[in-house]
Parts: C-alpha cells; sequence; structure tokens
C-alpha cells in the first residue's frame, strides 16, 4: 500500500488535469502506434528482391542478369539474357537450384536474337540455394565456352 501512494504522490502533485491530459495524449499515440506496427507488418509480408548479376559467358558474347523475388509459393528467379554474338549463334543461361527436398533443378534458355533481350522466369518454390550459368551455342544445343557457375541466391545470405 506504501508503494501505490508513492506512485501516486507525483501524480497528485501535478494536479488532476495533468494526468487526464497525459493519458488523452497517450491514446492517439497508441493508436498511431498500431497502424505503425500495422504497416510495418505489411511491409515485412511484401516481396523481397535480390539482384544479381551480370554474368557473362567465357568470350564475353552473351550475359544474363536478374532478380531473385519472394512470392508466396516460393522464391522466382527472373532476368534478361543478352545475345551479341555472330551469325547462327546463341547465348544460353542456365539455372540450377537445390529445392528444400535435397534435389537440383535446372532450367536452360536460349536467346538468338541479336537485337532483343529475351525474357525468362523460372518458380523454384522453396530452395536452398540458386546457380546461374551462361554459355555460348547453336539454336538446338550449348557447345561451350560458358561462364564459371554464379551464385544467385543463398539461404541465409
Amino acid at each position: 500500500m506504501r508503494s501505490a501512494a508513492r506512485l501516486l504522490l507525483p501524480l497528485a502533485a501535478t494536479g488532476l488535469s495533468a494526468a487526464l491530459s497525459v493519458g488523452l495524449a497517450a491514446a492517439p499515440a497508441s493508436a498511431s502506434a498500431a497502424t505503425s506496427a500495422t504497416s510495418a507488418t505489411a511491409a515485412s509480408t511484401a516481396a523481397e528482391t535480390w539482384k544479381w548479376g551480370p554474368t557473362a559467358s567465357s568470350d564475353y558474347k552473351g550475359w544474363a542478369s536478374g532478380s531473385v523475388r519472394s512470392t508466396s509459393s516460393g522464391l522466382r528467379v527472373a532476368g534478361d539474357l543478352y545475345d551479341a554474338g555472330g551469325a547462327r549463334t546463341c547465348s544460353w543461361v542456365t539455372i540450377k537450384w537445390l529445392t528444400d527436398h535435397g534435389r537440383y533443378r535446372t532450367a536452360t534458355f536460349r536467346n538468338c536474337s541479336q537485337s532483343t533481350p529475351r525474357s525468362f522466369r523460372v518458380n523454384a518454390g522453396y530452395m536452398l540455394l540458386a546457380k546461374a550459368r551462361v554459355c555460348r551455342g547453336t539454336a538446338t544445343r550449348v557447345t561451350g565456352r560458358c561462364s564459371r557457375w554464379e551464385r544467385v541466391w543463398t539461404q541465409g545470405g
């Protein structure tokens, strides 16, 4: 009982009106705090994006760059593949990712147009890491001149 009286003593000294005004001023502040907490939650659920690239083939005639974005069903690797090669040559990009079940999956895209980039997109789902490699080839297969595997995304940084 004594400690309660000690706590109320400073309030009695400043007056009841000051105590009420502090209480009234705290109500809108707590409402704004609740609003900012809601917006922080909305921001945390928004999609996150990580950029990667550019990754070039060993002869520098093909290159790719892009991003990894979080979606409601996992992660999506997307980007653009550029080709600056000569006649009858193409640029290829291979995306390789490790799923959360421990299996590797790959997706390969090609671009044979020197004038326009080719957009690509892979819905990788829940993955542990992703790598990309750019190669040169013909219209039907990769013939070599590949870049090293570049780590595009890893879990935990």
